[in-house]
């Protein structure tokens, strides 16, 4: 069901607003902010595993318990770099801070607060 006029204006504003108060988190939640997996490391990682579970169960055969501790540790390190994510490339001429406000500016209320106004005027136009 699509939203309406209305609906989506209030979105625009949230999301506006939430990109002002925490650009870190508006951008680590945006959909075009985010990178996918990358095949690359899925392969590297999935390799990774199962070359270190072989390790393990040789380890165990073999009643070695050094080798065992390495194929674990191979097999863990694998399956951390098949699921991370590749981190996204900088923009050298972007900041990735928040963005300066004048020293007389007064201070923007917080994200919560906003929510808050919002919905009590959201309250007060129904009839």
């Amino acid at each position: 069901m699509p939203l309406s006029e209305r609906e989506q204006k209030l979105l625009e504003q949230l999301e506006q607003q939430l990109s002002a108060d925490d650009p870190r988190l508006a951008s680590s939640m945006s959909e075009t902010g985010r990178a996918g997996f990358s095949t690359r490391h899925l392969v590297f990682g999935a390799v990774a595993a199962v070359v270190g579970l072989g390790v393990l169960l040789w380890g165990v055969s073999a009643q070695l318990i050094w080798l065992g501790l390495i194929g674990m540790a191979v097999t863990a390190t694998g399956i951390y770099v098949a699921t991370t994510r590749p981190r996204a490339q900088r923009n050298p001429d972007s900041t990735d801070g928040p963005a300066r406000q004048p020293a007389g500016a007064p201070r923007s209320s917080s994200f919560m607060d906003g929510l808050e106004q919002k919905w009590d005027e959201r309250r007060r136009q129904e009839p």
